[in-house]
């Protein structure tokens, strides 16, 4: 590994939770090197909510290439472009009656972000944006500046400006979450509040422990917004693409957002993708107002398609992926519970929806702060990998595939079970759940 530490910035972070050289990968799991294999709950950060080299998408893409279709194209009209869009529309935005424009803003998730912000700014003609609390939207400047997380914004190296930040649901002990003291700033001509053009939220903080917005929440968000004129951009790059159950994180709330931000698995593969789903009387760019090299790739569009009519058609077996995160998302939580029960003087905590769940440990502002870390590290020694969450790093994060299986699952969660009854003083062995190990190498049938 000395050519890393040689040539690669001290910038790079999940190499230095798991320090070894990843090889190959397949279904949930990666390969190191050595041959060691490791369950995956981490799932590229969410970009792989399908799974490593999923055998359906890998054949849509090597057919693609193999017929040698175009691979770099911009905005230009091509096949792959035409098929996702189709694709699109046909398993998501016409089943739940949703009329938006696709703009695709370039390859991640902070440029669907800076789109939205920057249409929300043109359209309304109001700067001021409302985010919240302990959010995350990512790491280019417009994008840090609607974030929370006070170490990730030290690192912009200039004022974050025209964002007011209000607290998430949860966040203060009052009635309604906060939303009618929201609302009476933005009417009150008084209160010094600058008339936002737009509120940007996560239905669940991925980055930020894992909160969860609850659903009356939502709505009464939503209502603000509409009855105030100030727009509701919904940021589902992690939460979205069925990571909570629903292809949409907002679908359970009744909610239609102004703008959708979409990235990480909308291209199926693990390929960089993004989306900003806007309303169409919202779509006031002139052409080139918003444009970048790579805001468009075809073998993405080919990939993000076969997911859509794999997973979100409704039609056979694979076809109904929501039905099986809603189950595997009740298995985790209850898993997560038992563990946490296992442990009543250690204050631990379920967080999360569906399959992005986790356990928060008590935050005390001293060296106990690192547990979820030290949990996360003895999770790696045994073969899983799970990252750490919230602004402290207090929360032990699950984002396993979506197709995970069930065995999988409960492999993992025996896992985390023994690495916190490793880090945890004292534990009483009802702490670890009684799975056996599963097999090193899966057979390719579990990819599915």
């Amino acid at each position: 590994m000395t050519i890393f530490d040689a040539l690669e910035s001290g910038v790079r972070s999940y190499s230095r939770s798991w320090p070894v050289v990843f090889d190959r990968a397949a279904g949930s799991r990666l390969y190191s090197e050595g041959g060691r294999g490791y369950l995956d709950f981490f799932a590229g950060a969410g970009a792989l909510n399908y799974g490593h080299n999923n055998p359906v998408l890998k054949e849509a893409l090597l057919a693609y290439i193999a017929a040698d279709g175009v691979t770099h194209a911009l905005d230009m009209f091509t096949v792959a472009r035409r098929g996702f869009l189709e694709a699109l529309r046909e398993t998501v935005l016409d089943p739940r009656g949703l009329d938006y424009r696709v703009v695709f803003p370039g390859p991640g998730g902070a440029n669907a972000v800076e789109a939205a912000l920057k249409l929300a700014r043109k359209v309304t003609g109001r700067p001021t944006v409302v985010s919240f609390t302990n959010s995350f939207h990512g790491m280019t400047l417009g994008a840090l500046a609607v974030s929370g997380n006070a170490a990730k914004r030290a690192a912009a190296g200039v004022p974050l400006t025209h964002t007011v930040p209000h607290p998430y649901d949860g966040y203060l002990a009052e009635p309604g979450g906060g939303l009618g003291q929201l609302e009476k700033l933005i009417a009150d001509p008084g209160s010094g509040l600058d008339k936002p053009g737009a509120v940007i939220v996560e239905t669940v903080q991925g980055e930020g422990g894992l909160a969860v917005a609850g659903l009356p929440w939502l709505r009464e968000l939503a209502a603000v917004c509409g009855r105030q004129g100030v727009l509701l951009i919904v940021d589902d790059v992690q939460m979205g693409c069925g990571r909570t159950g629903p292809f949409f994180s907002f679908e359970d709330a009744g909610i239609v957002p102004d703008m959708v931000c979409l990235s990480k698995s909308i291209g199926g593969y693990g390929l960089p993708l993004a989306l900003t789903l806007v309303r169409p009387e919202l779509d006031v760019w002139q052409p080139g107002d918003h444009n970048g090299t790579f805001r468009g790739v075809s073998p993405a569009f080919v990939t993000g398609a076969a997911a859509l009519r794999t997973y979100w058609s409704g039609r056979g077996a694979l076809g109904n992926l929501e039905k099986s995160v809603r189950a595997a998302g009740e298995r985790v939580s209850t898993a997560l519970a038992e563990i946490a029960g296992a442990h009543p003087r250690a204050g631990l905590r379920v967080k999360g929806r569906g399959l992005a769940a986790g356990l928060a440990f008590p935050v005390t502002g001293g060296a106990d702060d690192r547990t979820a870390a030290k949990v996360c590290a003895a999770a790696f020694d045994r073969g899983l990998l799970v990252e750490t969450s919230g602004a402290a790093g207090q929360v032990v994060k699950l984002l396993p595939p979506l197709t995970v299986s069930d065995e999988e699952l409960d492999e993992g969660l025996h896992i985390l079970g023994a690495s916190v009854a490793a880090v945890l003083p004292r534990t009483p062995r009802s702490a670890v759940l009684s799975r056996p190990t599963a097999p090193a190498l899966p057979p390719k049938e579990q990819i599915l």
